[in-house]
Order: C-alpha cells, then sequence, then structure tokens
C-alpha cells in the first residue's frame, strides 16, 4: 500500500494547488487570459508569456493536466493490485481513484464551459465546487491507504454523536467555501462590506452583492462555533485521538482564516495576498473533510463491537469463557 499511498500524496498535493491556483485565476480577473479558446490559448499550447492574466490562466491549464495525468496514474496503479483486500470493493483505493479520475475530467469539462461562456459566475462556481469536489477524493484515498491518520482511525472508536458532528463541520465547510467562491466572482460581493467583524455596507454596490458576503460570513462564523463546541464535548468523549486531533487542527484553521479574514479587509490587501484567504478556506474545507472521513472509518469500529456485545449474557464461569473465545475465533476469520 506504500506506493499506493504516495500517488495519492502526489494527486493530492497537485489537487491542493490546482485548486488554489484556481482561486488566484478568478481573485485576479484572469479567467479569459486566454480568451474564449481551450484547451489551446490563442491556438498554442505555449503561447507567447507577453500577459500576467495569459501566464496565470495558462499556468492554471498545465497544473490541471498534470493533475488528471497523476490522477489516472493513481487508478492504473490500483487497478493494477485490484486483487489486494485493501484495494478492491468498498472502501479500497480503486473506487476513489476512479472516482477522482471521473471528477478530474468533470472539472476540464466544466473549465472549458465556462470559457465558452465568457467566465459567468455560476459556471465559474460550479467548476470551483467539482474541484472541491476532487481534492476530498483524493483526501479520501489517501485515508484508505493507510495516510492521514488513516491506519490509526480503523482500529479507533468514535461516538455516534461525533460521527454527526463532522458531517455537519464538512457540510458546513463546503457551504462556506462555495459561498466565497461566489463572493469572489460576483459583481461587487467581495468588497460588499468595508468593515470586519461588523460589515459597514458598501453603498455603492448593489443589495445582492451584500447578502451575499453576509451569507458567506455567517455560515464561517458557525462553522468555527460548531468546531469549537465539538472541542469542548471532547472532555465527556472518548474518541479516537487521531479524530481528536484532526478535530483540533480544524478548529486552528478555523481560527486563523478568521484572522486571514480580518487582515484581508482591514489592511485592504491586494489580490495575489487576498488568494491566502481562499487558500486557508481550502485548508479548512479539507481539514473538515478528512475529520468528518476519519470517524466515518473509525464509527466501523464502534458498530463491530456494539455487534458483539449483545452477545453476552450472564451464564456460568466456563460457558462465558467459550463464548469470548467463538467471538475471537470468528473475529479473526474476518
Amino acid at each position: 500500500m506504500s506506493s499506493l499511498r504516495r500517488l495519492s500524496f502526489f494527486a493530492f498535493f497537485v489537487a491542493c494547488a490546482h485548486l488554489v491556483f484556481g482561486a488566484i485565476v478568478r481573485i485576479s480577473g484572469s479567467g479569459m487570459g486566454c480568451g474564449d479558446n481551450w484547451p489551446k490559448c490563442y491556438g498554442y499550447w505555449f503561447p507567447p508569456f507577453n500577459r500576467p492574466d495569459l501566464v496565470i490562466e495558462v499556468s492554471h491549464r498545465y497544473l490541471a493536466s498534470i493533475l488528471l495525468v497523476s490522477l489516472i496514474a493513481l487508478f492504473v496503479a490500483a487497478w493494477r493490485r485490484r486483487d489486494e483486500p485493501e484495494v478492491r470493493g468498498r472502501g479500497g483505493v480503486l473506487r476513489s481513484a476512479g472516482l477522482a479520475v471521473t471528477l478530474g475530467f468533470t472539472a476540464a469539462i466544466l473549465g472549458a464551459v465556462t470559457v465558452k461562456l465568457g467566465n459567468p459566475p455560476l459556471a465559474t462556481v460550479a467548476h470551483w465546487t467539482v474541484a472541491m469536489s476532487l481534492v476530498a477524493t483524493a483526501a479520501a484515498s489517501i485515508i484508505r491507504a493507510g495516510g492521514l491518520g488513516g491506519l490509526s482511525a480503523r482500529t479507533g472508536v468514535v461516538s455516534i454523536q461525533t460521527k454527526r458532528a463532522t458531517l455537519g463541520a464538512a457540510a458546513m465547510a463546503l457551504t462556506a467555501v462555495v459561498m466565497g467562491g461566489l463572493t469572489a466572482k460576483f459583481p461587487g460581493a467581495s468588497v460588499a462590506c468595508l468593515a470586519f467583524p461588523l460589515c459597514g455596507p458598501n453603498p455603492d454596490v448593489l443589495p445582492g452583492a451584500v447578502h451575499i458576503q453576509l451569507t458567506h460570513r455567517a455560515i464561517a462564523l458557525l462553522l468555527i462555533l460548531h468546531l469549537f463546541g465539538q472541542l469542548m464535548m471532547q472532555r465527556t468523549r472518548r474518541d479516537a485521538p487521531v479524530v481528536r486531533r484532526a478535530l483540533a487542527i480544524a478548529f486552528a484553521l478555523g481560527i486563523a482564516q478568521l484572522l486571514v479574514a480580518g487582515a484581508m479587509i482591514g489592511m485592504r490587501l491586494p489580490p495575489v495576498l487576498r488568494s491566502l484567504h481562499e487558500a486557508m478556506g481550502v485548508s479548512l474545507w479539507i481539514s473538515t473533510f478528512v475529520l468528518a472521513y476519519l470517524a466515518r472509518v473509525a464509527n466501523g469500529g464502534a458498530s463491530r463491537e456494539a455487534v458483539a456485545i449483545p452477545h453476552f449474557s450472564p451464564a456460568p464461569r466456563s460457558t462465558m469463557t467459550d463464548s469470548v473465545a467463538v467471538i475471537v475465533a470468528r473475529g479473526a476469520d474476518q
């Protein structure tokens, strides 16, 4: 599994770089740097690098090509080892690798549609959402291959309350990042609020832009409060250590994102530095997804234990010993 883990990590890092670079394309207004030409840029695979917007856009496309190659390589490697228990079937690397390839081509097609339509906000946000799903799927492949705490999670147990709460955190993080993409793309939304943490609405933008900005902020704040609440609840829960660490990391990234957002608005950062805000948002989405996925994997162990416990009933000592032996033997056979 070590080779699959390395390939999964490589694909994951390329997907993260591609996602962050896509944020730079959007914030800098370079989405039409190659005009409406796709996949070539003004008829060239390697056009003259004579404009910043062209350089940013075509570099984003080159990263997309590298990402597709890495995803295909991961899927081929998993397919060649499909007879191994950790690779095939539900929970195996093969299925997540295949989904990642599908999402990779879907993102490429949406990128082409976005360019052909002139880079409209809704098409751009759809492209952004699929790209975030792709990086999450790459993270799932790593966990299934034993990385990012995947091995530890398989032997751990979490409460059903934690499992539900982590799913809620991942859903809120995804919604917040999608709204962040819409805020960056919708006319006037990125400058709709001139103050932080209060809005201080900009009278020069449409009310709809202010509503988008406020919705983005509200969801982000609710996410941070939710993570803080779950962190406090760990005092009374005995969840797997790997899940607790992932929760602490997600909360720390949420606080860091809050500070970056305040600095971005208060210091009037330029577009390149504002992309740090979206990079932190991506990191927060990945961390909450990994948290939820680790809780899901660990909860599988909890379910198995819950099935075994009801088989115990009051019995003589010798009978109880025999029952334990039978259950252990059955577990070994599985």
